[in-house]
């Protein structure tokens, strides 16, 4: 191995090395030939202060120079005993991609050197070599060097900012998310101090739906937009008189259809708030019938929506096992019964071939710390904390 620093005034390098990225003035370049006279014509072609120049009398050697120092360039003899110049371009290639490889050539043998660029050189040059063509030549490849590093930077730049981006994105998905569970439990609060006797029926109805909806295969998603539409089902008696509401007899015809009404005033309530768009079907569904005998616009059958099918079951199965104004609670034994007479009917039969399904201690486990007074309550907090995860799901 030999050094050539050789004082010749500085000359056209300076170009070359203009190009240079990492604040180096000087170009390290290595020559590669086994003829010791052409690697040291090249040295001196490419001399100081713009260069430094280090010969390598082949393959092998070049390898042990690259793994110990740093270089722009390579030039290098194709035709060499031992690592050819075709095996040293490889493994440059694959360890130092980031170095700029031409190689040299004589005049019966361009073809190979233009097979040699489809191997990955940047360029060849015929022998005998020119200084201007080797400078030129030099200048074009650590150039086209220089734009590739600064692509990879941005590319790895514009990496960073995705993943920096992408955290902000959740971090504002989670806050957005936290604003539907602070919108939710508003909106149930205000259910439960409207309809004191009922408090904790939204939240039932919530469990209960979801346990029928996992036994029909539901997806995550579509237990969201159930879980909000049965929380805020009843979110409509906000318009209902309190003579009504709270009465604790029958209705007359007259109060029934006022009391009816609440399905549409809860449906007018929520429709335009962009993540309950799917709940507010819900809420306007959830009193028809599968045999079209139900309120406010009697549809049957398919033509109800599947959540409000399901929420049909568990909110008349929540009526039938809750004290109300005007009478005492059922077993859960009766009210499963009542269910069942009611297939085809009331209720939609796959519904409820589902719900007969579940274990029939699944029902009073749901119900037992929710039957409390006063959305305040630890077990009503417990309840909600519960149910966030599904119901802070954003719609997709």
């Amino acid at each position: 191995m030999a050094n050539v620093d050789l004082p010749f005034p500085q000359q056209a390098g300076t170009k070359v090395s203009a190009i240079l990225s990492d604040g180096d003035s000087v170009v390290r370049v290595l020559a590669v030939d086994d003829e010791q006279a052409a690697s040291k014509l090249v040295g001196i072609m490419l001399r100081p202060p713009a260069f430094h120049c280090t010969t390598a009398s082949g393959g092998a050697e070049a390898l042990e120079i690259l793994r110990t120092e740093r270089f722009d360039a390579v030039i290098s003899d194709l035709q060499m005993p031992g690592i050819s110049g075709f095996e040293l371009l490889a493994e440059v290639r694959r360890s130092f991609p980031h170095i700029a490889f031409l190689v040299t050539t004589g005049v019966d043998d361009v073809d190979v050197g233009v097979q040699a660029m489809r191997s990955g050189a940047d360029d060849y040059l015929v022998k005998p070599l020119h200084e201007n063509a080797v400078l030129a030549s030099l200048e074009s490849a650590l150039h086209k060097h220089s734009l590739e590093r600064q692509v990879e930077d941005y590319r790895q730049h514009l990496e960073e900012m995705v993943a920096t981006r992408t955290v902000q994105l959740q971090e504002a998905l989670r806050q957005i998310e936290c604003s539907y569970e602070d919108t939710l439990e508003a909106l149930g609060a205000a259910i439960d101090l409207r309809d004191n006797e009922t408090a904790g029926h939204s939240q039932r109805v919530c469990g209960y739906s979801l346990e029928i909806a996992r036994a029909l295969g539901w997806s995550e998603n579509q237990l969201g937009n159930l879980a909000r539409g049965a929380y805020l089902h009843d979110i409509g008696k906000l318009g209902i008189p309190d003579g009504i509401l709270l009465k604790p007899g029958p209705l007359t015809p007259e109060e029934r259809t006022v009391m009816q009404r609440h399905a549409q005033i809860g449906f007018d309530l929520v429709r335009d708030i962009a993540f309950l768009a799917d709940a507010a079907e819900i809420v306007l569904n959830h009193h028809e019938r599968y045999d079209g005998n139900g309120y406010p616009r009697g549809i049957k059958g398919d033509d109800i929506l599947p959540s409000a099918r399901i929420f049909a079951v568990a909110d008349s199965f929540d009526a039938i096992t809750s004290d109300r104004p005007y009478r005492r609670a059922s077993s859960f034994e009766l009210g499963r019964e009542i269910i069942r007479q009611c297939s085809g009917t009331q209720f939609e039969p796959n519904v409820v071939a589902a719900f007969l399904g579940i274990s029939e201690e699944t029902w009073p486990a749901i119900a037992k710390d929710q039957r409390q007074l006063g959305s305040g309550s630890s077990a009503s907090r417990r309840i909600r904390n519960s149910l966030r995860p599904i119901l802070s799901t954003v719609p997709q």
